[in-house]
């Protein structure tokens, strides 16, 4: 297995660096027996890699120690569902997960536009070849997955129980298919540079992959912040993390990158933006990728040190070497057409989104790179905590939620005063009365008040807009309203699935401002038997319950809680105790759409049946994951196709 893996994966190496001389050779002639023979090529790089893949899984299954991978993440008691996700768990195995993601959608897009963009394709597959090509050296050469030990353990070392969590299947797939999938609008972007066409042809084949990609880049996020809240037992979900800020640094760009192709797909304006933000978008995937494996920072996202920090490097070098070339060579094609309109204007809007998004990622980025270029210029580390973070991201976030209601209601080229106040009375008018009840129910924290505001200021502007909608459709076709709202969002599948998916991203917004403004927290030592009381909430300590599983020992605390005299159930906070690894929490969570009752399980004696409990009322955490529903939702409804009449 070891021998198989290692040369499928070396020549598809060299397959793939063939392909990338025919493409950028021969790519004048798309139609030459050069380019069909580099594209075969493409199609055999993904048929090797995922040959590679297969033999990878095969040893992880049949237990195969002889492979120093498979020892290291996998054992003879891990269950079938946690050693298909040690296929990623690692360096080796993530780079080749990489790989296979990124050769597929190389197939796919030559499938796509076998007879369309033929001026283009070429270059794009001759870019995307050109990272398969980079990641498959440090496979080879690196980081080989098929590396042999030079003895056979009696079994393996098993997966971190950290990652043996249902968010951990699912979260780094979710990533390394939106960080991939950004590869492709990047590569027909270089292609559209090197060629000339500049204009909005590009674009027409990388809308839905950009989609595809945001779409999947924010699951991604959201399962990591759900992984955090139920398994690192801190009460949290996000902290600012390098490798938390790695991936939302490419989403802020994309989503950045997202509102302007619509303005240039329209409005024929913001060229030099689109490309920009593409390429930005790109490269801070190539640099979330890098943090992790550099060793750069330490994390617990992160894969430790190892030494293909230099080569991501040199690979993101020549990406932005390249890049910055072809957009100064480029650079009087890439003047508009149209002005952008007046500062009432939609377009107008969607450029200060797009300054909005870049100032967050600078400001992030520079967060990151802080402690490094301090050990650098000072010799001492200068920590950045969620503080430099918090003051950097709350006002700029602010002015993007608060922008997300003013836009819906722009016009295109100019929009009257008289029609933006006539439309957005109503929706002031309503958050200033939330606002004021809020304030008359005693919260006193001006800047949760504010934000509160701007959320359902911007959240009944979009209701509104659709409700006019609908009574426009209705009344004309004499239809009943929840068919009205049906057929307008499949007849207008972009404008309405981008009102769901900014809706969405309003409640998530509420949610973070419920869960990090008005948190309650209380401590407590108990001997079985004992109350503790928080929020209106009893927890009765029943005792510490020990049981045995395969490769552990779990301690569980079980609370009873009630409230106002009424039973609400049990929950169980455990402590996990293992052979290998240190011990993992598993807090206990009782979910409503109010709040979150967090039980985190401290010191305990099970002798003495007494233990410390760390208990948590969190608000509206559930409307963070029910705001990410949406939000994915959305996202399809927009990706979706259109019915085109024959």
């Amino acid at each position: 297995m070891p021998y198989i893996g290692t040369q499928t994966l070396t020549v598809g190496l060299v397959l793939s660096f063939y392909a990338v001389l025919l493409f950028f050779f021969f790519g004048k002639k798309p139609h030459s027996k050069y380019i069909k023979s580099a594209q075969n090529a493409t199609i055999a790089v993904f048929m090797l890699i995922a040959a590679a893949s297969v033999t990878l899984f095969i040893s992880l299954f049949r237990r195969d120690f002889q492979i120093e991978y498979v020892a290291q993440y996998s054992n003879r008691s891990l269950s079938w569902f946690y050693t298909f996700a040690a296929f990623w768990a690692g360096q080796a195995g993530s780079l080749l997960f990489w790989c296979l993601l990124l050769s597929l959608f190389a197939v796919i897009v030559l499938r796509q536009n076998r007879n369309r963009q033929s001026d283009l394709l070429p270059y794009a597959l001759g870019v995307m070849q050109t990272t398969i090509f980079f990641f498959l050296y440090l496979l080879v050469f690196k980081s080989n997955p098929f590396t042999k030990l030079p003895f056979t353990p009696t079994d393996g070392q098993g997966l971190n129980p950290l990652l043996q969590n249902p968010e951990m299947v699912f979260h780094p797939p979710s990533l390394y298919i939106g960080f991939v999938g950004y590869t492709v609008p990047f590569a027909f972007a270089l292609a559209a540079l090197i060629t000339g066409r500049l204009d909005e042809h590009w674009l027409k084949s990388i809308r839905r992959w950009t989609l595809f990609s945001w779409l999947f880049l924010t699951l991604g996020n959201v399962l990591g912040m759900q992984w955090a809240y139920v398994e690192l037992g801190w009460g949290g979900y996000w902290a600012w993390d390098p490798v938390e800020n790695s991936s939302l640094m490419p989403w802020l760009t994309g989503t950045a990158f997202l509102h302007s192709m619509i303005v240039q797909e329209r409005r024929h304006v913001l060229k030099r933006w689109t490309l920009s933000l593409i390429i930005l978008t790109f490269t801070l995937t190539i640099f979330g990728t890098f943090v992790t494996r550099s060793g750069l920072i330490s994390s617990v996202h992160a894969f430790g040190v190892s030494n293909l920090g230099p080569l991501f490097l040199g690979f993101l070098a020549l990406i932005i070497i390249v890049s910055i070339s072809l957009m100064i060579k480029r650079m009087p094609e890439l003047s508009s057409k149209n002005d952008i309109g007046t500062w009432s204007s939609k377009e107008s809007g969607f450029l200060i989104n797009n300054l909005l998004f870049v100032s967050l990622t600078i400001g992030i980025f520079i967060g990151i790179l802080m402690p490094t270029i301090s050990e650098l210029v000072q010799g001492e580390q200068l920590t950045v905590g969620e503080d430099f973070f918090n003051r950097w991201a709350i006002p700029i976030g602010l002015s993007i939620f608060l922008l997300i209601g003013v836009c819906t209601v722009l016009s295109w080229m100019r929009t009257t005063i008289g029609k933006v106040w006539q439309t957005l009375r109503l929706p002031l008018a309503f958050s200033f009365i939330i606002a004021l009840l809020l304030v008359l129910f005693g919260i006193g924290q001006t800047a949760a008040v504010i934000a509160i505001a701007i959320a359902v200021f911007s959240l009944s502007v979009i209701v509104q807009d659709l409700i006019q909608s609908v009574r426009i459709y209705k009344n004309q076709q004499d239809a009943t309203f929840l068919s009205s709202i049906l057929i307008l969002i499949q007849s207008h599948k972009r404008r309405y699935g981008g009102s769901i998916v900014h809706s969405g991203i309003l409640l998530f917004f509420l949610g973070l401002i419920g869960s990090s403004s008005f948190i309650t927290e209380k401590t407590a030592t108990l001997k079985k038997g004992e109350n503790l009381q928080i929020g209106g909430y009893q927890l009765l300590f029943s005792g510490i319950e020990r049981s045995n599983a395969k490769d552990r020992i779990i301690d569980a605390a079980v609370i009873n809680i009630s409230k106002n005299g009424r039973p609400l159930g049990i929950i169980k906070s455990e402590k996990h105790l293992f052979d290998n690894f240190q011990p993992a929490t598993e807090v206990g969570i009782r979910s409503t759409l109010k709040e979150d009752v967090y039980v985190i399980l401290g010191d305990y004696e099970q002798s003495t049946q007494m233990a410390t409990l760390v208990v948590l009322i969190n608000p509206l955490v559930m409307w963070l994951w029910l705001g990410a529903t949406i939000m994915v939702i959305g996202s399809i409804i927009c990706m979706l196709p259109d019915r085109r009449k024959k």
